[in-house]
């Protein structure tokens, strides 16, 4: 797998005969809505983790949230069960540090919208945080933090509309806490376009830097990319032509899933991570439908429509080729409303 490879246009989710901890030798674990929520893991992470790891897959964690250091999360991941090391972190402040060096001269002061995880990135590439224009910072960095308030955006704002590079570790717009969907970077990226009618860079997932900084720091040959968001994890995967495998413990939904694009298509899906455990069954066409386990989805009338009985993730597999196949087919989505709570969503 290189950076360069071709993505897939997939019509349906794809089958592996193997548990996909052998299939693969590293998996690309995304954080909140996927391991944690805030401070708490999620159902079923922690073993399955460590299921995984015993069974020789490397796990590596990867997240657009810039706010901390990866020292810092792998300190939060051990304390909930979750063994990991520095180096098994790779953020987007680290991605986006990346693309700032390459812009500004080694020792360069640079703007720093963000918190230690922007500042700890940025020293490794030899570059120093400031907090204000006022210092003559040669870019701006921003990142997500708890934080970040009124008077950092504005100091943002003046040194964006001065001419300096501005480069986003991401644009996630929400991001998954223990209580609830909170405001994510991109809202407060959106403040600073708002003011300035610029666009900043960006490093974060979907995005090429990303998957570049995740291969630079693992060497993953055969990677998985795992994930809960169709726009960041799945489109992410995607650009860089790597399979993925999408879990519904954070924000996206089954009827999302339903009408996604092409660059939001995932090669498998599952409840949670015990996903990463076990082989996953092929759709196969049948009989002007699709079927997967024991269930047949078929797309009338601008509807959609499943028969069967069995595991209603093989039936949420068949619907997925139904929609994606007639979505392609005339660009419009199908409703999917019933079929998903005949199985139970």
């Amino acid at each position: 797998m290189t950076e360069t490879a071709t993505p897939v246009r997939r019509t349906a989710p794809g089958g592996s005969a193997a548990p996909l901890t052998e299939a693969y030798d590293t998996a690309l674990l995304d954080l909140d809505g996927v391991v944690y929520a805030g401070a708490h893991a999620i159902e079923h992470a922690v073993p399955s983790l460590d299921a995984a790891r015993a069974a020789g897959m490397r796990l590596a964690y990867v997240t657009n949230n810039a706010s901390r250091p990866p020292r810092v999360v792998a300190e939060h991941l051990t304390e909930l069960g979750v063994p990991a090391e520095p180096a098994d972190v790779i953020n987007s402040a680290q991605a986006a540090a990346r693309v700032v060096a390459e812009r500004v001269p080694a020792g360069a002061k640079v703007l720093v919208v963000g918190g230690a995880g922007l500042v700890e990135a940025l020293a490794e590439h030899g570059l120093v945080a400031v907090r204000s224009l006022a210092e003559e910072p040669l870019a701006v960095v921003q990142g997500f933090d708890p934080s970040v308030g009124w008077a950092q955006l504005a100091e943002a704002s003046y040194a964006v509309q001065s001419g300096l590079p501005w480069v986003a570790s991401n644009t996630d717009m929400t991001v998954p806490r223990s209580e609830g969907i909170a405001p994510g970077n991109g809202t407060l990226v959106a403040a600073v376009r708002a003011a300035t009618g610029v666009e900043p860079e960006v490093a974060g997932k979907p995005l090429p830097p990303m998957h570049r900084e995740t291969i630079l720091r693992t060497g993953a040959r055969r990677p998985l990319v795992v994930g809960d968001r169709l726009d960041t994890d799945i489109e992410g995967a995607f650009n860089g032509g790597v399979d993925s495998l999408l879990v519904f413990t954070g924000v996206t939904t089954p009827a999302e899933l339903l009408a996604a694009p092409v660059e939001h298509r995932p090669t498998y899906l599952a409840a949670d991570l015990r996903g990463l455990l076990v082989a996953h069954p092929g759709v196969t066409a049948a009989g002007g439908g699709f079927a997967c386990g024991g269930w047949t989805a078929v797309a009338e009338g601008g509807a959609l429509r499943v028969v069967g009985a069995g595991d209603r993730w093989d039936g949420l597999r068949a619907l997925c080729a139904a929609a994606w196949t007639a979505l392609d087919a005339d660009g419009s989505p199908v409703d999917g409303g019933k079929a998903l709570a005949e199985l139970g969503f």
